[in-house]
Parts: C-alpha cells; structure tokens; sequence
C-alpha cells in the first residue's frame, strides 16, 4: 500500500533523518510514502488575517494530491502540517475564500482530501496493538518524554488530532514501542519557534524549561515531529549548558528515528550525528543489533 507523502522544505534539507527514517520505517509496516510530485512550500506559517494568496502552497499540494487520485495526505512536519490541514478545513467550509483561492492557482479543489500525521496515521491505519507486535527491539528500559509544541494540536477545535490539554496520542506511540512515556507540565508549550531567528535568547530560554521539566520529571531523551523545535530544543544545549547552572544535556529525537530503531532497522542513514546531543549512547542501552552494526 501506499500514501500521499510531503516531505517539506526542511526534511529535504536539514531534518533529512526525519524523512529518511519516515520512510524505511513506514515501508518496513507495509506503507509506501509515495512523494506527491511538484509540491511547493506550505508556506510555514497559517495567517491570521484572511490573506488567502498565503495559503495557495498549502493548497497546491492538497491539489496534486487530489490529481492522484488520493484521499489522504500525510504530513510530517508539525508546522508543515499545522499549516495544510488548517489551509484544507478553509477550501472545505468557506466557499468564498475557495473560490478565490481556485481562482488564483486555477484549481477547482474543494477540500476532499485528508490531512493526516504520523500519529493518526498509525493509531487509525494500523493500530498501535499491531505496531507493538511489529516492534522487533522494543526501547524497554528508557524513558522518553513526548513533545507535542504548540501546532501538533492546536487551535483545538480545527487540528482535532488529540485534547489540546490533555493529550494522550504520542505518549500511546511511545508505549507501544516499548519505552516508559514520561508526562511533564511543559509538553505542549511553545519553544520560542521563529524567535530563534529574531530573538533567540527567548527561544533558549523557553525551550530551556521544557528540557528542564522534562529531565526534572525523569525523561532520558525528548521526541518531536517538528525540525524547528528539534533545532530550538537541540541545537542551544551547549548555551544553556553555560547560561543555567544545573543544566543536563538530553538528546531530541525525531519521531521516526525511534520508530526506526524499534523496528530493528539499519540506523547509519538517520543522523544522529547531526544532532547537538548524540543520542546513540542512550541507545546502546537497549543493545539495539541496528545501532551496533552502524
């Protein structure tokens, strides 16, 4: 079987151990991602004025999506698909904006096909009882704290992925690969996102807190789905290291990356070696024989 896939800007330039392991893992369960063709930027960020020109990448991609013959598109990237699912519910409720959307890409999309994550993906298509049962090297023994970030569920009432206050999904995905899913007071917070641009010191210091809650609470490592929150989280530890007294390095991984590893796959290709805070000596724990062979 296969699956509508867009990858995005950053899984195809900096965050390409997310997209790599996303796909050996997903065909190893039996799903082809099958990248959708001539897709664009999904423009990174949803409007919050009624600036429909913005959304048109979004659009175009739920386009050639449709063109294939599709009914579902799975994206990876929190923002990504933060901004195409909201981009999708504006062409299949608001007549007005889509049809001026259609107009300027000369398109008649009407909102068809379905946006999902990794994480519905799973929980709705195969189930994570059956996940658990494809699990060949479960993470037993480490205790992974989830990070959902700001866009993986909200705004509530038009993501609808999981309870925007109490969500449960990713912690569900961490268990049934075998780790412990370690809940801490930050895991839906901000990590200062696009301010590690404009203002990175207020993106240290947010995304300090959550690795903090998250060590304080028990967590040997952080997984995400977001490369900009992978960055804020990873990227600044040594800063943080020198800024805060106390401060422990965690490793971040992507979602797919423990995937990979619990499925027994070859993880040369997933680059952990670009991550700030090696995570491979948390994993030779669990004498996993695909990290050794790497």
């Amino acid at each position: 079987m296969s699956i509508p896939y867009f990858p995005g800007c950053t899984l195809s330039t900096k965050a390409t151990g997310l997209d790599y392991s996303a796909r050996v893992s997903m065909k190893r369960l039996g799903l082809e991602l099958e990248e959708i063709p001539g897709w664009n930027c999904c423009g990174a960020t949803f409007p919050l004025t009624n600036d429909d020109m913005r959304l048109s990448g979004a659009v175009r991609n739920l386009v050639h999506t449709a063109e294939m013959g599709q009914e579902e598109l799975l994206v990876l990237c929190s923002t990504c698909y933060n901004v195409t699912k909201r981009a999708n519910r504006v062409m299949r409720q608001d007549a007005e904006r889509r049809e001026r959307i259609n107009f300027f890409i000369e398109a008649a999309y009407q909102g068809n096909v379905r946006v999902v994550h990794l994480l519905d993906l799973l929980r709705d298509r195969l189930g994570f009882a059956a996940l658990r049962e494809r699990v060949t090297q479960p993470l037993e023994g480490l205790k992974l704290a989830a990070y959902y970030g700001c866009l993986l569920l909200r705004p509530a009432n038009e993501i609808q992925l999981d309870d925007a206050e109490n969500p449960h999904l990713f912690e569900d995905y961490l268990q049934a690969l075998g780790a412990t899913a370690i809940l801490y007071p930050h895991r839906g917070e901000c990590c200062g996102s696009y301010l590690a641009v404009s203002a990175p010191d207020v993106a240290i210091e947010a995304s300090y807190r959550i690795l903090s809650a998250a060590h304080q609470a028990g967590a040997q490592a952080i997984v995400t789905s977001c490369p900009l929150c992978h960055y804020n989280l990873d990227r600044h530890q040594k800063v943080m290291a020198s800024r805060f007294g106390g401060f422990r390095p965690l490793p971040v991984f992507y979602i797919t990356q423990i995937l990979g590893v619990a499925l027994g796959l070859e993880t040369d290709k997933f680059g952990f070696e670009r991550h700030q805070v090696d995570p491979r000596p948390l994993l030779e724990q669990i004498a996993s024989p695909a990290l050794a062979s790497a």
